[in-house]
């Protein structure tokens, strides 16, 4: 999520003379008091035991209404008994780097099996999404370049950009007048390589990238195509294979990142295009060279859910009939879900402190859903962010609704 660095880690009171100095750890301690009197700082809660429809959370049973388990994988049979397997056939780990000794067998299969889902012609696996974004903008970019990304991007996006020596330009959200505007200008300036980098569904808003006109325009002024398919994976697209899909754009877009911590229920991250992206990452990408593989039971549950869904897409309709209920019914209780179009559900309250106060209320209801406030987000623009998943049943929607709708009364937001 993008956060305004700037105003989050310089919010310390100086109780200090100058020039005194202050101890490390008593510099750490003041600038979390000054998150928690602006009650910024992230609360911790713990979850005892697998990620359910109905979870156990700091001992207490809630519906979960916050995860990224859009497809209710993570506990699925099917993903268990792969990992279980590869532990006894292939050990607790590999020992070493995938450059060194550390690809194993199950290592080329996923990244097979993820070109084959994706229509590419390879796939490059990385140890976290973040890896991935981390390891491949930098060094596909740099000196001579230009970076072109979308104002609402991920973190683990800016911070690729940030890492590279390439020039970096930003256009207004999903505002393909703007795009242009950023490419007709650079035009004139003779770049080796432009890139536009986007996510394809944008975490806070659930809103979708408009990617057929990203393209087009891209590709009209001779740019590359880098989208950052994490909540598309598993969710757009024929069998969830994602936006490339949803837009029919395959063998269009140069560079498809996605991960596997969301709808696919597991960790891991990957970049997938033609076999000389796959070939130059592999050797350049400093986050896959010098990190630990993944072991065996993760890089196995991995594959396991891209078969699962390559063979059966009931999970993905489960999903859209799940999400279309929910939102109508939340609309029809008066609450604003802003601009989403997928699993991904706001419930805009505007002023921080709301969002957190229903946050609490709804934990007390028994549903677990988190607020998002400034910085993560705008001024104004404070929300829950509340998930839908095909695990839930319409009994549980049903009940996270009539939660959300009593809090709302009780706190005078939804319908008067």
């Amino acid at each position: 999520m993008p956060l305004a660095e700037e105003h989050f880690f310089n919010l310390a009171a100086k109780s200090k003379s100058e020039g005194e100095t202050m101890k490390f750890d008593e510099f750490l301690a003041s600038e979390v008091n000054a998150l928690k009197e602006k009650k910024l700082n992230w609360k911790l809660r713990e979850l005892q035991g697998p990620s359910l429809p109905r979870s156990k959370v700091d001992g207490k049973e809630v519906l979960m209404l916050c995860s990224n388990n859009y497809l209710g994988l993570s506990n699925h049979p099917a993903l268990k008994e792969a990992a279980i397997r590869a532990v006894q056939t292939h050990g607790a780990g590999s020992g070493s780097v995938r450059a060194i000794a550390g690809t194993q067998d199950l290592h080329f299969k996923l990244e097979r099996t993820i070109a084959r889902f994706k229509h590419t012609q390879a796939a490059l696996y990385f140890q976290t999404g973040f890896a991935a974004n981390q390891g491949s903008i930098p060094c596909l970019s740099g000196e001579g370049d230009l970076l072109v990304s979308d104002e609402l991007n991920h973190g683990s996006i800016i911070d690729g950009v940030r890492l590279s020596k390439a020039e970096r330009a930003i256009y207004k959200h999903c505002d393909m007048q703007d795009l242009e505007r950023v490419l007709r200008e650079a035009k004139a300036k003779n770049y080796r390589h432009i890139f536009v980098i986007t996510d394809g569904v944008f975490s806070m808003d659930g809103d979708i990238a408009p990617l057929d006109q990203i393209e087009k325009i891209a590709h009209d002024y001779g740019a590359v195509v880098y989208v950052d398919d994490a909540h598309g994976d598993g969710v757009l697209g024929e069998h969830g294979r994602g936006i490339v899909s949803h837009f029919r754009l395959e063998g269009k877009i140069e560079i498809e990142m996605g991960t596997f911590s969301k709808a696919f229920g597991v960790v891991g991250g990957y970049v997938a295009g033609s076999q000389a992206l796959y070939d130059y990452l592999q050797n350049k990408a400093r986050s896959f060279l010098l990190s630990g593989s993944a072991p065996p039971a993760t890089v196995a549950a991995c594959t396991a859910a891209l078969e699962l869904l390559e063979k059966d897409d009931s999970l993905v309709k489960k999903l859209w009939e799940n999400t279309r209920y929910y939102k109508s019914q939340l609309v029809s209780m008066g609450f604003d879900i802003g601009s989403s179009q997928t699993p991904i559900t706001p419930i805009m309250l505007g002023e921080s402190k709301l969002a957190q106060d229903f946050a609490e209320e709804l934990f007390k209801e028994g549903v677990f859903a988190l607020p998002i406030v400034y910085p993560m987000v705008a001024q104004g623009k404070a929300r829950i962010r509340t998930m839908v998943t095909a695990a839930h049943t319409r009994e549980d929607l049903d009940f996270a609704l009539a939660a959300i709708e009593r809090v709302g009364k009780r706190l005078g937001v939804g319908k008067k």
